[in-house]
């Protein structure tokens, strides 16, 4: 196969068959045809959207945090604050590569706090729930 390749200013014309490539040809670059009329340079392109801020850091109550262990969707909650769970209990549905994780209790205990909710989109880590 052959294919034309535009490097820093160059241009080449290289064929390719299994396991070895030739070079054909090498010449500068066309530079593009001027546009008829040119816009003002102020106008030319829009200023970048600002960076959105940090999200404000959660007061997470005190007891065993349970952290998202991959990035993903919640798609279901299951417990809510004051709820008494044991461990290996299903406490959030995550979705993540189109897989639904399964987050479970690590201990025995009392919800002291659901951090996430439904819908919500999470990172590595982020807290899901703290168990008191």
């Amino acid at each position: 196969m052959k294919y034309k390749v535009t490097l820093n200013g160059k241009t080449y014309e290289v064929e390719v068959e299994k396991g070895k490539a030739v070079l054909l040809d090498e010449y500068e670059a066309l530079a593009p045809a001027p546009a008829a009329a040119a816009a003002p340079a102020a106008a030319a392109a829009p200023a970048p959207a600002a960076a959105p801020a940090p999200a404000a850091p959660v007061n997470l109550a005190a007891g065993e945090t349970v952290a998202a262990p991959m990035p993903g969707n919640i798609i279901r909650v299951d417990v809510a604050q004051g709820d008494t769970v044991k461990a290996g209990q299903i406490l959030i549905i995550l979705e993540a590569m189109k897989m639904e994780n399964e987050i479970v209790a690590p201990k025995d205990g009392t919800v002291a706090q659901v951090v996430t909710s439904k819908g919500a989109v999470v990172d590595t880590g982020a807290p899901l729930v703290v168990i008191a």
